[in-house]
């Protein structure tokens, strides 16, 4: 018999998370993670339920009745959105401006679909005229996908202008809006969204592993015409909502499909509360306002930015490191002298900028204090 290893409680330290993600949790979502569980079948956790796809609701600027948190982080929110409207043979145009547009080339082929590819350098946002010409050229695509906030970059795109393209094309359109929801402006009903995920690890400053996302009327039809199975039993959104909203076959009882991540729900939930109450243009401006006071100072310790100012995210701060620094020496010395994580860049940035990010609870002036004290120390 497998003798049984003598390992201590995990006690990790208390972080200041400025990189790309997880954020700082606020404490009253640790408080709520930490309430007793209760059955995912509970009256009372089902209340729990409706009162978080409102709060969804409320984020997304959204009336969408298929609007729920999937019971896993991010990435499984992209591969939801994908394998549950695209199917074999059709045509996918995909924004590629960083490493996540990247993925969702991977999903489209993944299901079976043909990419088509609109590419635009690494830290400049998707290019409207392109998707235009994109969209001409290919009367016959199905979909408009693109993210709204590159995380590898620190890009924003156009959101509002994409979405006008699609519908004048006919097309439906796919939203990664894992760092943008909470943090900048995003009205999924008023652009004509028709499909969106997020992450709750971000701006939501909620503990990572949860995925809100939502579907337009036009993407619930499009669900219900398949002419195949989706290809992912956990992700099938046909099967899913019967869990979230109800059957009607069955009066409206919920039926069980999986074991919801009970206290991580409860989690999401404390966090988005947070967000209604503080309000959503209010959450958008603090977040805009935080990022001008980190911009100067990182402009005066020499700090250049890789997005130009109108294309760039509050959140998420990508600057380009001085030439002869080394990269991980300083974020290693950041984490052990400070407590403080920045990120590293990622794919064509990588070895080459540090993503600063202010999201959610950790869009605060202390945090952008210590940030430009630390890198100006460090940097001497």
């Amino acid at each position: 018999m497998l003798a049984a290893p003598k390992i201590s409680s995990f006690n990790p330290p208390r972080r200041i998370l400025m990189g790309p993600g997880p954020s700082d949790v606020y404490p009253e979502v640790l408080a709520a993670q930490s309430k007793p569980t209760i059955g995912h079948l509970d009256p009372l956790f089902v209340a729990m339920m409706d009162e978080l796809k409102a709060l969804i609701q409320y984020a997304f600027q959204t009336e969408n009745a298929m609007t729920l948190a999937v019971s896993a982080p991010g990435s499984a929110g992209m591969e939801t959105c994908f394998v549950n409207l695209v199917e074999a043979g059709e045509k996918v145009i995909v924004c590629r401006n960083g490493v996540f547009g990247e993925r969702m080339r991977q999903n489209v082929e993944r299901v079976g679909a043909t990419p088509v590819m609109v590419d635009n350098p690494w830290g400049e946002p998707v290019n409207v005229d392109d998707v235009e010409a994109a969209l001409k050229a290919h009367p016959d695509a199905k979909f408009l996908a693109f993210v709204h906030a590159e995380t590898s970059t620190g890009a924003l795109s156009d959101a509002k202008q994409l979405c006008a393209l699609a519908q004048q094309h006919d097309c439906l359109t796919i939203v990664d809006a894992v760092t943008s929801l909470g943090g900048v402006e995003l009205k999924v009903d008023e652009w004509g969204i028709d499909a969106i995920y997020s992450g709750s690890q971000k701006c939501l400053s909620c503990v990572p592993g949860i995925s809100p996302v939502s579907f337009s009327p036009k993407a619930v039809a499009k669900l219900a015409a398949r002419t195949t199975p989706v290809q992912s039993w956990f992700l099938d959104q046909s099967l899913v909502m019967g869990y979230w909203s109800g059957d009607q076959a069955t009066g409206g009882k919920r039926s069980y499909h999986h074991t919801a991540p009970v206290n991580a729900l409860y989690a999401l939930h404390e966090s988005l509360r947070l967000l209604a109450e503080e309000g959503l243009e209010n959450a958008w401006q603090r977040h805009a306002q935080m990022h001008q006071e980190l911009r100067q100072g990182l402009t005066e310790l020499g700090l250049d930015f890789v997005v130009d100012e109108q294309s760039r995210l509050p959140q998420l701060n990508a600057v380009y490191i001085p030439e002869g620094v080394d990269d991980a020496a300083v974020r290693s010395e950041l984490l052990n002298r400070y407590n403080l994580e920045i990120g590293a860049g990622l794919g064509a940035l990588a070895g080459k900028a540090w993503r600063i990010g202010l999201m959610g609870f950790g869009a605060r002036r202390e945090n952008v204090a210590l940030c430009l004290k630390a890198l100006q120390d460090v940097l001497k």
